[in-house]
């Protein structure tokens, strides 16, 4: 039995009820979450997988161990992503009754990568090191397969710290490896002193707070992100509909300095682009000569798109992205013409229908500006989405409505991973949500303006310089997968050479 299983901690689990043993793993994961926004306290998190891995040795069967993974991610998913009830509480009354069943389920199916790692690194062998390649595969897993769903990954929580900065040269699930090493590290820290105080200080080194951003270039153009501040209740109903987009055309129109790009979130035009002449030549009016990307729907037969649509200084459409990234059971439905004939429906869908993906990601100019990678709404949390774009852009530029995710944790989480897709890329990031979080984040994943939630209004702000195109921008994902597999070869191949 390697030393760490001999330690105070692992004879202390060993003497506590299976029942018990699996609730506080459920709860450590539950702490281990408070590294994700709104909470951002990624020591607590550090500290809650420290424990857990500090647990490991004494499990005693694969079995064992990938139930307590399995308590573990559970605890941990159900805290990050509870805010996954809110879209089933706007319209409460058709599917309300739906949204524990959508945590549960959500935080189950979330936590079962984490049991298979747990269980595959028991069955290698009892040291809490060899978790942290399957882990980190995990999470990769989590971010490819079914789509992917890689919101809350572990890394994230470093985001404001120095460590967060590693992600342009390892990316996200590089970071993943790194955070997970730093939490074995500390985890050994009573039976290893100096690995353990290693752990420590690299800890420190990583959480320390970033500098603040330097002042805006004045010679940088100047970005207005609009936001209308519509309840997702609310947005397309009648009697409210006009008065949002209202708001949103006084915050065009307003201020005497125009600005060189005006912003509207995703979906914040409420007719769709075929029928909406009469609506855009009131939005180039209101403009006043400046450019405005709009969120809105478009239709091509029975097909409808998500789309961010270029309204030129002209007032004439100069450029179109569709959505490709969608969500499931929110924006469309697998088999989805299918299950439409049995009334079967996302829970975004417009007027019954589920959308349409669009062809894959693309550049839209705009103008003075430049060039800019659009993601609407969920693709910000997809790193490989954004390494899809053809050329490297100017900026990267967010469209969202975020009113689907409440007010508590749900639009922070997604600032948070905008911020990261910043820092991998080297480039600047703009987002105009239609109730906030609307920021200008600079190439270091640094907010330097921004419009909280539930507030109307407008923000102007200078474009951030971009960095150097990053190693990550240049190389991405599979590097990192490949030395993940590398390194549990390796902690195999060494725990068998031991075994013989």
């Amino acid at each position: 039995m390697p030393p760490q299983a001999d330690g105070a901690l692992g004879r202390w689990w060993q003497a506590r009820r299976r029942s018990h043993q699996l609730l506080l793993m459920a709860a450590l994961g539950g702490e281990a979450a408070l590294g994700q926004a709104p909470f951002s306290i990624p020591a607590l998190s550090l500290i809650g997988f420290a424990l857990a891995f500090a647990f490991f040795p004494a499990m005693k069967t694969a079995r064992a161990a990938a139930v307590a993974g399995l308590c573990f991610g559970f605890g941990y998913f159900a805290v990050a992503l509870h805010w996954i009830v809110q879209p089933f509480l706007v319209d409460s009354a058709r599917h309300g009754w739906m949204a524990p069943f959508a945590l549960i389920l959500m935080a189950l199916g979330l936590a079962l990568f984490w049991a298979l790692a747990f269980g595959l690194a028991r069955r290698a062998g009892r040291t809490a090191w060899t978790l942290v390649p399957l882990l980190a595969l995990a999470e990769f897993g989590r971010a490819y397969l079914f789509t992917g769903f890689p919101w809350a990954m572990p890394s994230y929580g470093l985001v404001n710290g120095l460590g967060g900065q590693a992600a342009a040269w390892i990316g996200p699930h590089g970071l993943n490896l790194l955070f997970l090493a730093l939490a074995v590290a500390l985890s050994v820290l009573p039976i290893r002193p100096f690995v353990g105080a290693f752990g420590v200080a690299a800890t420190v080194a990583a959480l320390w707070p970033l500098a603040a951003p330097p002042a805006q270039d004045p010679e940088a153009p100047v970005l207005r992100l609009v936001q209308p501040n519509a309840p997702q209740r609310l947005k397309w109903h009648p009697d409210h509909v006009w008065k949002h987009f209202g708001r949103a055309i006084e915050a065009t129109r307003a201020g005497e300095t125009r600005p060189d790009l005006i912003i509207w979130p995703e979906t914040s035009v409420p007719v769709r682009l075929g029928d909406a002449q009469n609506t855009l030549t009131t939005i180039a009016t209101a403009a006043g000569g400046v450019p405005v990307v709009l969120g809105m729907n478009r239709t091509e037969g029975r097909r409808i798109y998500n789309s961010a649509v270029v309204l030129g200084a002209d007032g004439l459409v100069a450029g179109v992205y569709d959505k490709h990234h969608l969500v499931p059971f929110g924006e469309y439905v697998p088999f989805g013409d299918l299950m439409a004939q049995v009334g079967i429906h996302g829970l975004a869908a417009r007027d019954g229908a589920g959308y349409s993906s669009g062809p894959g990601p693309r550049l839209l100019d705009l103008g003075s500006v430049g060039q800019a990678l659009p993601l609407i709404c969920y693709e910000v949390v997809f790193p490989q989405d954004v390494r899809g774009a053809p050329a490297r852009p100017r900026l990267l530029m967010q469209i969202t409505n975020d009113a689907w995710f409440g007010t508590f944790s749900g639009p922070y989480q997604h600032l948070q991973q905008a911020r990261m897709r910043a820092i991998e890329m080297g480039l600047p990031l703009v987002r105009a949500a239609n109730t906030g979080v609307s920021a200008v984040i600079d190439a270091r994943g640094r907010v330097v303006a921004a419009l909280g939630l539930d507030e109307a209004g407008y923000i102007d702000a200078g474009l951030p310089a971009a960095r150097a195109e990053t190693v990550y921008a240049k190389i991405g994902d599979m590097p990192f997968a490949a030395l993940m597999g590398l390194l549990l070869a390796l902690t195999l191949w060494r725990r068998r050479g031991k075994s013989d």
